[in-house]
């Protein structure tokens, strides 16, 4: 890819689904309309807005789960136009297969690469102790508690090492300490490495604590009503974030702009 192309676009992309009635009538509805971005190598993004938004929308397009109704998505230049395997994606169920162990639910993308066994278990096994799970290898999913699952689930995603990783709140579940503990983790793992992630999340700290860049969307039909820059330095601290300088009047500017997308939407649903 040329030197400064983004590596991920959206292009006038509209979203429309179809969604069927009481009366069996089936109607259209517009989940995102007219987004335009571009995300270059390397950078971290996350998508905040209200339910419904669009967030998740475009995140699928650019996996290739589904089209967009008009406009484009390109990754490095070109149409998504199937399911694309360059990226890597994390979702807000672990989704680990509970008949393998943690170290095989580790290595089950290698395998479907074809890696030979003893490369396979060498790289897993620097993963997994990047994570801090180091004597769990062999415990299955059940045995694990919510935090070390999205460990597992981490690490699985970043192990084949995908160039675009794409994360649908992969936090939201866990507790307030273990979200900042992954957050920590993740920052250490994506940090010199190149990858560009693109994160949906539903908390502000969060998305400030991580992201070079922040993408607001608007009330549904989703569009996107701003873009900022975030205003702190790297490498960040996400156990003091609070007590950056720069945060509070960022964080303020930030709950504005998405207070009025939430209140319109409560005042519509009354």
């Amino acid at each position: 890819m040329p030197a400064g192309k983004p590596v991920i676009e959206a292009k006038d992309v509209f979203r429309a689904f179809i969604a069927r009635a009481d009366h069996g009538k089936r109607y259209p509805i517009l989940a995102l309309q007219d987004a335009n971005l571009a995300i270059e190598k390397g950078e971290f993004v996350s998508f905040v807005g209200p339910s419904g938004c669009g967030k998740s929308t475009l995140l699928n397009m650019v996996a290739g789960i589904f089209q967009p109704t008009a406009g484009e998505i390109l990754y490095k230049g070109k149409p998504v136009t199937a399911i694309n395997t360059d990226v890597g994606y994390m979702t807000q169920d672990d989704n680990l297969l509970p008949w393998r162990t943690l170290r095989d639910n580790v290595e089950v993308a290698l395998e479907f690469q074809g890696m030979p066994a003893a490369q396979r278990h060498e790289r897993a096994a620097e993963y997994i102790a990047k994570v801090g799970l180091c004597g769990f290898e062999n415990h299955y999913p059940h045995e694990l508690s919510g935090g070390m699952r999205k460990r597992c689930a981490l690490v699985r995603t970043l192990i084949y090492e995908p160039d675009i990783i794409l994360m649908d709140e992969p936090f939201g579940p866990l507790d307030a300490q273990t979200r900042v503990i992954l957050q920590d983790e993740l920052l250490k793992l994506w940090d010199g490495t190149g990858k560009t992630i693109v994160f949906v999340t539903h908390d502000l700290v969060e998305a400030i604590a991580l992201s070079d860049r922040i993408v607001l969307f608007s009330r549904a039909p989703g569009r996107i009503k701003q873009i900022y820059k975030v205003p702190l330095s790297r490498p960040r601290d996400v156990f003091h974030i609070h007590a950056e300088p720069e945060f509070p009047a960022f964080f303020d500017q930030l709950w504005r702009d998405l207070k009025e997308e939430i209140t319109e939407v409560e005042l519509r649903a009354k």
